[in-house]
């Protein structure tokens, strides 16, 4: 491949870590040799890339860097047309108006050349089977979420009982028959899974959650045998 080939690779591999990754790592995945690494990072450094670390220790971009997003390959372009499809199809209604948006920034950055690619995947998003109806809106569990605030809900379990919870909001599960709030209970002081048909009311409150959201997400997928997700 090109060098300027090679530094697009090299940015797009880096995006993928919020760990220091190793300049061995990086040589073995875009199969050149570790010295070819070190000049690269320099190059991209002397660019304005914000990139962290030195030899032997590993390196980590810092965002703000951004190239030109001209450069897709076809199998990205239809990676991300099918992802925007699968959450129109089996997300909420406005995860769905977002994925236009984003189709319609995609064209506006895309040479005209790659307009036709966006259309025209023939990658296609199976329906979702039907499913409850949510009792909540789920903008109002993402906003909870994405500020890692508390919120009080009401909730009928699976025997028609119905209770008010104070939850600590960390992620929100698509499945194809139900829809799942991620938190911790403090009633309960555990973890609990609540599905959004049963909730019949989320209010957020202004109280922050009592520990990081993602060190209890970590602790979440501990506890329920779920692999960490790929860097990225």
């Amino acid at each position: 491949m090109s060098r300027s080939e090679r530094l697009l690779r090299l940015m797009q591999v880096l995006r993928r870590y919020r760990q220091p990754v190793s300049a061995e790592s990086l040589a073995e995945e875009l199969g050149v040799s570790v010295r070819s690494i070190y000049r690269d990072v320099q190059t991209l450094r002397s660019q304005g890339a914000s990139i962290e670390g030195e030899a032997g220790v590993g390196y980590l971009l810092r965002p703000g860097f951004l190239l030109p997003p001209l450069m897709f390959s076809d199998e990205e372009l239809e990676a991300l047309v099918l992802g925007l499809r699968l959450v129109t199809e089996h997300g909420d209604g406005g995860l769905g108006r977002a994925c236009v948006d984003v189709v319609a920034k995609l064209r506006a950055v895309l040479p005209k050349d790659l307009h036709s690619l966006v259309d025209d995947v023939s990658l296609l998003a199976g329906p979702a089977r039907e499913r409850p109806p949510d009792g909540v809106d789920l903008a109002l569990v993402r906003r909870s979420i994405r500020e890692q605030c508390k919120a009080s809900i009401r909730y009928i379990d699976p025997r028609g009982i119905q209770s008010t919870r104070t939850v600590w909001p960390l992620g929100l599960a698509f499945f194809e028959r139900a829809r799942v709030v991620i938190s911790w209970c403090e009633t309960r002081q555990d973890f609990r899974n609540f599905r959004t048909d049963r909730i019949t009311g989320w209010t957020p409150l202004t109280d922050r959650i009592g520990r990081p959201r993602a060190t209890l997400l970590r602790e979440w997928r501990a506890r329920e045998a779920i692999p960490e997700p790929r860097p990225g």
